[in-house]
């Protein structure tokens, strides 16, 4: 077996230097309440952004019992992926009305930067009292408070919705085509699974790989990392020149040939129901996407599907890092600050972790994990958890100029895989136009600290 839940769990929490004074004390609090807590802000509106997906979707049932308990009202705007980053930006500039942000990995270095949210320790400092003493830093995947929550040293926003790319595949298909098991590695996909499992109108794999972040973090970074490759050196210089980023960007090209036509234009939903539908043996898929193919509803291979970690490449297992936090605004007045930290604390507590798990979110609490019978009844709890070790935070880099990169690596990303460039000439494309980004930002004359 490549992996265990028991060695996987088996995490450092030396977050010591970045997580608040709480965390780390003995509180007691046996008398302290949400409900009591939340006295003083009853009748404050909440405004928050949700994304279009299961893990939100989980959250919004959950969402009448914190109401019912506290009085606070928490007004969901709902947005897809490609519209909550720049409704929430024009919001924090014209201080607007959200009192929370949500933050996927790549922003927040841009919203601490931009002083749009407030670090946990400020939060504590001036409402002790809301800070429940079962909070318990230390429990949420220390990979994962890092990445998703934390900006230089300086914890920002609780993990939520967090997740990590798996591979999902279909188990009747594989052993149809005489295979006893997903592939290990992608060398073995180009070899053995992409032969095998392609024709007769039906593909080995579909890569999500439509021109917005689908292309540059899900398809175009996901061939980096395995091969060695990345998109900055040390110095802040394009590497995707380099000979291990070129290895990878190549054998993407070379993939291609075992996915469906019009694979360009596939984004999460349509990779998911290609699956889904029996039309392809395998994707590698945010883990947040196991209730949608685990469902009689959404899928018809509900009794095929099996979940491992994605396959390994020349330089290891290197799975896509994905998800959010939720942070207080700075724009939020002193109520609307304390009604939203109690909801932030509640929503990603331990006691709720089980419930939102049941419900198709996916959780970043060990604790969760931990519990007898959990990895039998989610499958992709073990592979999940394994990655949530050997993930690469800057997977996408996380300063604030990310955004504008991307865009640059999602039209030559796009360009390479439709055969307008090449995969050489789109690499030298991406790196001068990102070096000239980060030089305009101060990057190169120590305006900005070399952080990602």
């Amino acid at each position: 077996m490549r992996y265990g839940l028991t060695s996987a769990l088996a995490l450092s929490t030396a977050m010591t230097a970045v997580v608040p004074a709480l965390a780390q004390e003995e509180t007691g609090g046996s008398d302290w309440s949400l409900a009591e807590a939340a006295k003083p802000y009853e009748g404050t509106t909440v405004d928050v952004v949700f994304l279009l997906r299961p893990g939100y979707e989980a959250a919004k049932q959950m969402l009448g019992e914190f109401e019912d308990e506290t009085g606070i009202e928490i007004n969901v705007t709902d947005l897809p992926y490609e519209n909550a980053l720049g409704e929430q930006v024009r919001d924090f500039v014209a201080q607007g009305d959200l009192d929370i942000a949500l933050i996927d990995l790549v922003w927040i270095g841009n919203f601490a930067q931009n002083d749009w949210i407030v670090p946990v320790s400020e939060i504590e400092e001036q409402f002790p009292e809301i800070m429940d003493p079962d909070l318990d830093m230390d429990d949420f995947f220390p990979l994962v408070l890092d990445a998703f929550g934390t900006w230089d040293d300086t914890v920002y926003g609780l993990p939520f919705d967090n997740y990590s790319g798996l591979l999902f595949y279909n188990r009747c298909m594989l052993e149809e085509a005489g295979f006893d098991g997903p592939p290990e590695t992608w060398q073995a996909v180009m070899d053995e699974y992409g032969p095998a499992l392609t024709g007769d109108g039906k593909y080995a794999y579909a890569l999500q790989s439509k021109r917005n972040e689908t292309q540059s973090a899900d398809s175009f970074a996901r061939f980096l990392w395995p091969f060695g490759g990345s998109f900055l050196n040390d110095e802040f210089r394009s590497n995707l020149t380099s000979e291990e980023s070129l290895a990878g960007l190549n054998f993407r090209q070379d993939l291609m040939q075992f996915m469906p036509e019009g694979i360009v234009a596939y984004d999460h939903a349509e990779a998911v129901n290609a699956l889904a539908q029996g039309d392809v043996a395998f994707i590698t898929e945010w883990s947040s996407f196991y209730s949608t193919l685990a469902s009689e509803e959404t899928s018809r291979i509900t009794d095929c599907l099996g979940v491992a970690p994605e396959p390994e490449g020349p330089n290891g297992q290197k799975p896509a890092l994905g998800g959010f936090s939720l942070a207080v605004a700075e724009q939020a007045d002193d109520d609307e600050k304390a009604a939203a930290w109690l909801f932030i604390q509640w929503i990603t507590s331990k006691e709720n972790a089980a419930r939102y798990l049941e419900l198709g979110g996916v959780p970043a609490r060990q604790s969760v994990y931990e519990q007898d019978g959990i990895a039998e009844q989610y499958p992709f709890v073990p592979a999940l958890v394994e990655s949530w070790q050997e993930g690469v935070p800057e997977f996408r880099p996380r300063f604030a100029e990310w955004p504008e990169i991307s865009e640059v690596v999602q039209n030559y990303g796009t360009q390479i895989m439709l055969g307008d460039i090449s995969v050489e000439e789109g690499a030298e494309r991406i790196g001068t136009e990102m070096e000239a980004i980060l030089e305009d930002a101060g990057y190169f004359d120590g305006d900005k600290p070399l952080i990602q």
